[in-house]
């Protein structure tokens, strides 16, 4: 069993236009959909959609949207009820597949809830393979959440903890590292905020930092360099999504196998065209964690997570692939070869 763990789950509303986004201007939707949404929302419902057992934990009462849609789904979940609504969250996507998102805050926590959530986990989690951090943290929660919740599992379960992955970003992902969490799952943006955390760099203007992550995203071998240097503030393996560029996966250098030279592995496909790209790096990090837990490689987990979140963001809305929308035939892989200095050199096998 996948556990999925969701702080600040929305209800996703996305529009899709017939041009550009023009701020100021009155445009018409040609479309919308509405889906339950947050982070490890969306992770549950890619592994339901692809057939692989998953329980999504998150706060929310009963009657919620969000609770609602995610039975119509068959779902499962357990939440804490709130008393308050949970958050929408709307994106607006174009036909060149750029999607401008505006996520509300969500409802506020305090101390007694905060607790009661993160009970709710640790019963939940008892016999999960795999735990998924994932999403943004509501107002009151403390930045450090997730670090607590990384040590609670495995003060909790001990040598039976499950594998714990985090998909997170800015402060609450910084903070989480010195817990050690197995596996993260940032993108180019949220991989250049980390870098930019550890080593004091001066934090840019958006349109400057955007454009440091679009290089980033064509350049694979800095993307495992940053990763790497990441395991010496706790993170372990690293999963990096890099846009239409593919994704690299950073190997937990302690224990990696004894080799000449540790390697990461690279995945990318043919270009797509992409209709929305709400929810496909989730689904890649749902299709990464289910190849694991059945006992794949981690040539065929990176291929099934590349095959997951490009068919995520062929389809409109966060509307997650079926087995029938999958694909790994047509993603190629190649080893990038990690020096003791912690930089890459060049690949060495190409599938």
């Amino acid at each position: 069993m996948i556990v999925t763990f969701t702080p600040n789950p929305s209800l996703d509303k996305t529009l899709e236009l017939d041009a550009p986004l023009r701020p100021g201007a009155v445009q018409r939707a040609i479309s919308h959909t509405t889906d339950p949404g947050g982070k490890g929302v969306n992770i549950s419902r890619a592994l339901t959609a692809a057939g692989t057992p998953s329980l999504a934990v998150l706060p929310g009462d009963t009657g919620d949207p969000v609770l609602l849609a995610l039975q119509e789904l068959g779902v499962s979940a357990r939440a804490l009820p709130l008393g308050a609504p949970l958050r929408t969250n709307t994106a607006i996507t174009d036909p060149q597949g750029i999607t401008t998102k505006i996520n509300e805050p969500g409802p506020t926590f305090d101390a007694a809830l905060t607790s009661s959530l993160l009970e709710l986990l640790l019963q939940a989690s008892e016999g999960a393979s795999w735990v998924a951090l994932a999403g943004s943290l509501p107002p009151g929660v403390p930045v450090d959440f997730y670090a607590q919740a990384i040590t609670a599992l495995r003060r909790t379960f001990g040598e039976q903890a499950p594998k714990i992955a985090l998909d997170t970003s800015g402060e609450p992902m910084a903070a989480a590292l010195p817990a050690g969490p197995d596996l993260i799952k940032p993108n180019a943006e949220e991989l250049l905020e980390l870098d930019a955390a550890f080593t004091g760099s001066i934090s840019t203007d958006p349109d400057t930092a955007q454009r440091l992550a679009d290089a980033l995203e064509t350049d694979p071998a800095r993307a495992v360099q940053l990763a790497t240097e990441l395991q010496h503030h706790g993170a372990r393996a690293a999963l990096v999504t890099l846009g239409a560029h593919g994704a690299v996966l950073i190997p937990h250098l302690e224990t990696a196998p004894s080799v000449d030279a540790p390697t990461a592995l690279r995945a990318w496909g043919p270009a797509i065209v992409p209709r929305s790209t709400v929810g496909a790096g989730d689904a890649s990090l749902a299709g990464f964690i289910a190849a694991a837990q059945s006992g794949a490689s981690e040539t065929d987990s990176l291929k099934h997570a590349m095959a997951m979140g490009r068919a995520a963001a062929e389809l409109p809305g966060s509307i997650m692939p079926t087995p029938q929308d999958l694909s790994t035939e047509e993603i190629s892989t190649e080893h990038l070869i990690l020096n003791p200095r912690m930089t890459t050199t060049v690949n060495v096998e190409t599938s």
